[in-house]
């Protein structure tokens, strides 16, 4: 039976890697916005945040500078906050029509081997990175994102070597089954840590019986987050502490703060702090969320 969280820690993906820069006129896309808008957020009640990169014009990359300058600006700012690095990237496959799928679309394909995944990461040592686990339809194109059993047991046990903390994203049942093989394995140390990814077409629904099935599913002992996209955002903050987990927000998931108004991190996260204190709860400190996670601070 679920228990509700009563010590929630809050995640603020700030960025993320999807096609949003040319729908929100203040998107994070330069070093410095992004670790602007991290410390804004971990100002506003973030434990944790969830950083991608891009270039200037907010194309999507894996630069290790970028992400080493991003990591630097947030620790030199004096401001206490988890950083969780993605490493999703790097495992972009973008299929040719259905009368041709061999004819890869070259210029929206990443894949690498996994290694290369995680150089960022080995670079910068953050309390966390993802583990993607799974392979999946991601919209309604051509894109999937790949990530077989073999790819993630060689990102897993790096992540391992490295000494950081591997979020795993779940973002349907069959990813949590394979995340718990994985630990059953011994490729992730206790306790594990889950985000339920729900929403992103086509994984879970974003929706009560999606997140309660999969949070049913955790392995004793586990932490997990969950977080929906777009409009049922703040509805899956309050769901997901219910049911006993932390939540996520940003504008990697949402852009609006309310019908036709565009958000800020900060704002989402103040947000969401609010539902999660109106509901008799308590927002975790950084600190707090090292200790409630067993989280390593590398740096």
């Amino acid at each position: 039976m679920s228990v509700m969280n009563t010590e929630v820690v809050i995640t603020c993906a700030v960025t993320g890697s999807g096609a949003t820069q040319d729908k929100h006129p203040d998107l994070p896309k330069t070093p410095k916005q992004i670790a602007d808008s991290s410390i804004e957020a971990a100002k506003a009640g973030a434990a944790i945040v969830h950083i991608h990169v891009r270039e200037d014009d907010g194309t999507p990359c894996r630069s290790v500078a970028k992400f080493k300058e991003v990591c630097d600006r947030v620790r030199d700012s004096g401001v206490d906050v988890v950083l969780n690095l993605t490493a999703g990237m790097g495992g972009d496959l973008t299929l040719g029509p259905p009368e041709d799928p061999m004819k890869i679309d070259a210029a929206a394909t990443d894949m690498a081997p996994w290694s290369e995944r995680l150089d960022h990461v080995r670079e910068c040592l953050p309390e966390i990175c993802t583990l993607d686990c799974g392979t999946m339809n991601f919209g309604n194109g051509n894109y999937i994102m790949t990530n077989t059993p073999p790819m993630l047991r060689a990102l897993a046990q790096g992540m391992k070597d490295i000494g950081v903390k591997p979020e795993v994203e779940v973002f349907d049942t069959g990813h949590l089954w394979l995340a718990k093989q994985l630990h059953q394995e011994g490729l992730m140390d206790d306790p594990p840590l889950f985000q339920l990814c729900l929403g992103i077409p086509y994984g879970a629904e974003a929706n009560t019986t999606a997140m309660k099935a999969m949070a049913d599913m955790m392995p004793p002992g586990a932490n997990w987050s969950g977080f929906g996209i777009s409009r049922m955002q703040m509805p899956m903050v309050a769901q997901a502490v219910l049911l006993g987990g932390n939540v996520r927000v940003g504008l990697e998931d949402n852009l609006y703060l309310e019908r036709g108004v565009m958000a800020t991190n900060a704002q989402l996260v103040e947000k969401a702090a609010k539902i999660i204190e109106l509901m008799g709860a308590k927002v975790c400190t950084a600190q707090e969320a090292r200790e409630k996670f067993s989280l390593k601070k590398l740096v």
